[in-house]
């Protein structure tokens, strides 16, 4: 089988490479001719661990290519993907869908036998409907379907969840688009992944769906913790309580600084304006989204908390920017509160991240950037973990110690044990958890 790409960036790469390691003939397609050259040369854009070997070893393989030819690359093709980028849109929160519906007319205007048009990006429900409506005005004699096949893929695991999936799902508007959909995954079969056919509409909305869902978990779980810390409960037990439940799933039941990321953020708010625009209001993922957005500003206070109510003239040691670990993304990471809160009451901030520092030197000016996580901690008055990257979870507790002004930690992520803090002199700061003389752990 041979598809085309529509798109390089973190869901098209990652579909392409993982396609072509499938067995399909995949040409990924991008207007950016310094992105297509790069990745000729076997240049990775993004950091996602074990990316650049799977496109290296397809390219070798000859079942992967790049180019910036659209009409090259759908020669022949059973399907062409749309995953291009859908941010939201600035002042109203509702997916900017210009970049998809401009793929559509593209495609349009190339098709000269029967293809599927797969929406890959995340689009609002009505999306395939209007791509299908396009194309049909541009080529009113286009013999094509369209179909929807949203990813679930997780930045830092994203091959691993496509080649190893809890489930796909395929909206279809024909038996045929679904049959050419189906064959696409077909390698998937001998691990028996279930595969979900149904409408446009239902895939499309299934896709938010599931995020808006997890965002609410992640929510939930911050709101546990906080009220934790008022009781002198522990949130992690209550977590594991609860995740023990098969209804409930331990999965996303880790308490922390609020999510982030280029999933998250965008879909729920997205979904609460489609749904307020058909008169259908999701009154608890807009809870969601408030509270998310408050609890991010609500870490800078712990960390001036912790330093003894004021950070003017101090400085505060930063360990992780990214919005996750085993990833470089930087959209809508809780850093991008924390540390213009901190600069702003006065604070500098020294940080260091095993990935993301270049795109977050755009994003957070004024930082001082260290070599290593160690780096940051010389002279500073306290250290603030924000990204529970596996480097920072053993770190030697006598050189941080030694080299801070106060054994002060921020632990946002809560991958120390509080009795071992102790031990270690440390006043230390987490998140919903209580210290062992029984008060909460909050410096």
């Amino acid at each position: 089988m041979r598809i085309a790409m529509i798109g390089t960036g973190y869901v098209g790469l990652v579909s392409g490479a993982c396609f072509s390691e499938f067995g399909v003939h995949v040409t990924c397609v991008d207007k950016d001719a310094g992105k297509i050259e790069r990745l000729k040369r076997g240049e990775i854009p993004i950091y996602e661990p074990g990316l650049d070997d799977l496109v290296a070893r397809n390219v070798a393989a000859g079942r992967l290519s790049f180019t910036l030819d659209l009409k090259e690359a759908m020669q022949g093709v059973d399907a062409v993907f749309i995953a291009v980028g859908t941010p939201s849109r600035r002042g109203d929160g509702h997916a900017d869908l210009s970049y998809v519906y401009g793929a559509a007319e593209e495609i349009a205007r190339h098709l000269d036998h029967y293809t599927v048009v797969v929406t890959k990006s995340t689009v609002p429900v009505g999306t395939g409907r209007e791509v299908e409506a396009i194309i049909r005005r541009v080529r009113p004699d286009a013999e094509f379907d369209i179909a929807s096949n949203p990813e679930f893929l997780r930045e830092g695991s994203a091959i691993g969840d496509f080649m190893r999936p809890d489930r796909v799902v395929i909206g279809a508007t024909s038996d045929r688009a679904g049959e050419v959909m189906r064959r696409l995954y077909r390698p998937l079969y001998l691990i028996e992944t279930p595969i979900v056919v149904t409408s446009l509409e239902t895939a499309e909305l299934t896709k938010y769906a599931a995020n808006t869902f997890l965002a609410a978990k992640i929510t939930f779980i911050n709101e546990i913790a906080d009220l934790c810390e008022k009781v002198g409960a522990n949130v992690h037990d209550v977590a594991r309580g609860i995740g023990l439940d098969g209804r409930i799933g331990k999965k996303f039941l880790h308490p922390g600084p609020g999510y982030g990321g280029s999933c998250f953020p965008k879909d729920t708010l997205a979904l609460v304006r489609t749904a307020q625009q058909v008169g259908s209001p999701l009154r608890i993922i807009e809870t969601v989204v408030d509270i998310n957005d408050k609890r991010k500003k609500q870490m800078a206070e712990r960390i001036i908390a912790a330093c003894g109510g004021s950070v003017d003239g101090k400085t505060v040691a930063v360990l992780g920017v990214a919005f996750k670990p085993n990833t470089d993304d930087m959209r809508d990471s809780p850093s991008l509160d924390i540390v213009p809160a901190l600069q702003a009451a006065g604070a500098h901030v020294r940080a260091f991240d095993p990935a993301a520092m270049h795109e977050a030197e755009k994003l957070l000016p004024g930082v001082e950037w260290a070599k290593d996580a160690y780096g940051t901690l010389e002279g500073a008055d306290c250290v603030a973990i924000l990204t529970e990257w596996n480097e920072f979870r053993a770190l030697d507790l006598r050189r941080v110690k030694s080299m801070l002004k106060r054994p002060v930690m921020i632990d946002l992520r809560n991958i120390y044990n509080p009795e071992d803090m102790a031990k270690a002199g440390f006043t230390y700061t987490s998140i919903g958890r209580p210290s062992p003389a029984g008060g909460m752990d909050r410096g």
